[in-house]
């Protein structure tokens, strides 16, 4: 478990998750850009998050007609 920080206790304790559940989730929801403004910290910090929790972030692209799934592997 990486070691967290202040802000990083802050805002887990306002959202009431962990950082590991909620970057993911806000990011692909919001993109980058728009998960760094809900968290109220800016893009470098968020990268720098999921950096350090080695979350990955990958960008696909499909076709019309195209869909993906993500399955959790526990």
């Amino acid at each position: 478990m990486a070691k967290r920080s202040r802000l990083m206790m802050e805002i887990e304790e306002r959202y009431s998750r962990s950082l590991e559940r909620l970057l993911p989730e806000l990011v692909n929801e919001l993109g980058l850009t728009g998960a760094a403004a809900e968290l109220k910290v800016s893009k470098s910090t968020v990268n720098y998050w999921l950096l350090k929790f080695g979350i990955n972030v990958k960008r696909v692209v499909l076709s019309p007609g195209e869909s993906l799934e993500v399955k959790r592997v526990n």
